[in-house]
């Protein structure tokens, strides 16, 4: 897939140019997970009904008078991609499943779809490419030409990176992510997530900013196709065995296994306050990003982030 074949799928969808787009919009883009982003403002002298939470310590016993924090909204906000560039990411079941696409150009559809959305929307994006580390970073930026160059170099991604390890770090890549970003931002992970010991970067990173993972892997929904005897390889450590898929047990056990991953990555974002979402195949992705957009503002936009870090 080329940079015109995506824009040709992009704009197919009039969700693209405006339907995504207005779930960004409609009651505050930062009201789709977690509330209204807040950043000091400014600290002033404490008065009769503030809230003691907001009280500056720091500047009170500095001065001998207690003063208080106060925070404004932020005008702008952060879309930061995450994106998984490797080699589990290119692997793909029959055409017929996925409309043709591997995980990693669906992945670069569905940035593609949120990042447009994002322009329309006035917010800035960034994007950081990843296998064994980190490949490419693009700080966030505003403008057509900005999100255009960082489709280019996702489309034209295809080596790995230079250092040691497995191909696909999750793990430095959220670091990466949580070093990089120094103000709140909406930071949306795409990946199969076949990799480990990342949960904890996960979590923290969910701390400081508002974190969704995008979950790509065919085939959909854990159907495996009637293909009889096959050969499986994991494409990033070289291991193969034999499949017998024209088997129901077989089916049926590789369909269990892809409902106990999907759980554990819902329970990990349950606890770590993220927004989870799997999308299935890439004729559906637009408006499976648009219902979870729309269903996410519809359950949390009475939800209101305190400076104090909790809800009301």
């Amino acid at each position: 897939m080329d940079r015109w074949e995506l824009l040709r799928k992009v704009t197919a969808f009039p969700l693209s140019a405006g339907g995504l787009s207005e779930e960004f919009l409609a009651g505050g883009f930062r009201s789709v997970f977690k509330g209204q982003g807040i950043e000091f403002d400014e600290a002033r002298h404490y008065q009769m009904g503030d809230d003691a939470r907001f009280i500056d310590w720091n500047a009170s016993a500095r001065f001998g008078e207690p003063y208080v924090k106060m925070y404004r909204e932020e005008r702008e906000f952060s879309v930061f991609l995450i994106l998984d560039a490797s080699s589990s990411m290119r692997t793909s079941f029959p055409a017929k499943k996925t409309g043709g696409m591997n995980s990693y150009e669906q992945g670069v559809f569905a940035a593609a779809l949120i990042a447009f959305s994002a322009e329309k929307a006035g917010q800035r994006v960034g994007a950081l490419f990843f296998d064994r580390g980190i490949t490419r970073v693009f700080p966030p930026r505003k403008g057509r030409p900005h999100i255009m160059g960082i489709l280019a170099a996702a489309l034209e991604s295809g080596g790995v990176s230079s250092e040691e390890g497995p191909q696909s770090n999750l793990r430095a890549a959220l670091l990466g992510t949580g070093r990089f970003l120094k103000r709140r931002s909406l930071v949306v992970v795409l990946s199969d997530f076949f990799t480990s010991a990342w949960e904890q970067e996960f979590e923290d990173l969910a701390a400081r900013h508002d974190l969704v993972a995008i979950g790509l892997g065919n085939p959909p929904e854990g159907e495996f196709p009637k293909l009889g005897l096959v050969l499986l390889e994991d494409p990033e450590t070289g291991i193969s065995l034999h499949g017998p898929s024209g088997f129901l047990s077989f089916r049926r056990d590789w369909s269990r296994w892809v409902r106990e991953r999907r759980d554990q990555m819902e329970g990990l974002c349950r606890r770590a306050g993220a927004a989870c979402v799997f999308l299935p195949s890439p004729e559906e992705t637009p408006m499976a990003l648009s219902r979870f957009f729309s269903g996410r503002k519809t359950a949390q936009h009475v939800r209101r982030r305190t400076p104090g870090g909790g809800f009301r």
